[in-house]
C-alpha cells in the first residue's frame, strides 16, 4: 500500500515564495500546469480579505511575467500566472539539477502546495518507502524539509490535522468564548486578550487556521458558475 506525506519544503527560491513573504496573511495555494511546455502556467488560489497586497507582490515578483484573475468566492481569488522563467531556471542556483529532474521519475504525484514565507507545504502520493524517501532525500541535502504528516493512503487523519498547537489553541479559545456564536459574545479584541496576543496576531491565526480547515473538506468543490 503506498503512503501520502504533508510536508514542508524550506527554500526561499521557489516559485511564489517572495509573493507569500510580502503578503503573510494570505494563504497561496499553487496548481502547475505542468503540460504546457518548459515556462508552465501556475493556477494560484489566494484566500485574503483584501487583494491588493498579493497583487502588488505578484508584480513586483521576478518569477512572474503576467497574472490573470479567472475568478472570485468569497475571499478567495483564483489567478492564472504566467512565469518569467522555468522552474529549474528558478532553482538553478540553489539546487542540484540532475537531482531535480530525477525526481520527475519517481513514483509519485503531488495534489497539493501551498506557498509560504520560508518555502512550499506540500501533500503527496508516494507508490511505497523507498519512493518517499528519495523525495525526502534530495530536499534535505538541498534545502531544508520537515515531516508533518506521514500514513498509509486509506488511512483517516486524525480531526484537525495539520494545525499547528496556536491555530488549535485560537480556535478553541475563541469558540469557547463565544466570537462564533450568533450574536457574537466575544469580540476578537476579548480573545486576543486571552491569548495575550495581538489582535492582528489572532486574525492572521484564525484565518489560517480556518483555510487549512477549508481545504480539507469542501476547498476541492469550486463553487459552480450561475444558471
Amino acid at each position: 500500500m503506498g503512503l501520502v506525506a504533508e510536508f514542508e519544503i524550506h527554500c526561499e527560491a521557489l516559485p511564489l515564495v517572495e509573493v507569500a513573504e510580502a503578503a503573510p496573511a494570505a494563504a497561496i495555494e499553487v496548481e502547475i500546469q505542468f503540460n504546457h511546455g518548459n515556462r508552465p502556467p501556475f493556477i494560484v488560489h489566494v484566500t485574503h480579505d483584501s487583494p491588493d497586497a498579493v497583487e502588488r507582490a505578484l508584480e513586483s515578483s521576478s518569477f512572474v511575467a503576467t497574472y490573470t484573475v479567472l475568478g472570485q468566492a468569497g475571499e478567495t481569488r483564483r489567478y492564472q500566472v504566467i512565469p518569467a522563467v522555468g522552474i529549474v531556471e528558478q532553482l538553478g542556483d540553489h539546487v542540484d539539477l540532475s537531482g531535480l529532474r530525477a525526481l520527475a521519475t519517481t513514483d509519485s504525484s503531488i495534489d497539493r502546495i501551498r506557498a509560504t514565507p520560508t518555502g512550499w507545504i506540500q501533500t503527496g502520493w508516494f507508490a511505497d518507502r523507498d519512493a518517499f524517501h528519495e523525495f525526502r532525500r534530495f530536499w534535505q541535502k538541498n534545502a531544508g524539509f520537515t515531516l508533518r504528516r506521514l500514513g498509509r493512503v486509506g488511512e483517516p487523519e486524525e480531526p484537525g490535522d495539520g494545525l499547528t498547537d496556536p491555530q488549535r489553541e485560537a480556535l478553541r479559545t475563541a469558540y469557547e468564548m463565544g466570537h462564533y456564536r450568533i450574536p457574537r459574545a466575544a469580540s476578537l479584541e476579548a480573545v486576543a486578550d486571552e491569548l495575550e496576543i495581538s489582535p492582528s496576531s489572532l486574525s492572521e491565526r484564525l484565518r489560517r487556521a480556518q483555510t487549512h480547515l477549508i481545504e480539507t473538506t469542501v476547498a476541492s468543490i469550486w463553487p459552480p458558475l450561475p444558471e
